[in-house]
């Protein structure tokens, strides 16, 4: 989804209750997100971060792994909603 599609599908998920959403900016890789995502989710639920921080620190860990140093593997995410 380009341009105001990104905009409007995120703010359908707002609308529908999702208190945040994390979305990419651009069209990303499979294996990488999954990678991503993963670390993500181990962040937060074992780590106890807070999405934004748990966001941050799954890119900062893809960043220093050789196969996912650039950023289109990882910089794409964003966290909208509510940070917290």
């Amino acid at each position: 989804i380009k341009g105001e599609g990104l905009i409007g599908l995120t703010r359908g998920f707002m609308y529908a209750g999702a208190a945040r959403v994390v979305v990419s900016l651009w069209s990303v890789n499979d294996k990488a997100t999954a990678e991503l995502m993963g670390e993500f989710y181990r962040q937060m639920l074992k780590e106890g971060q807070r999405p934004a921080e748990a966001l941050r620190s799954a890119q900062i860990k893809m960043w220093k792994q050789k196969q996912w140093q650039s950023p289109y593997y990882w910089a794409a995410f964003t966290l909208q909603g509510e940070w917290r």
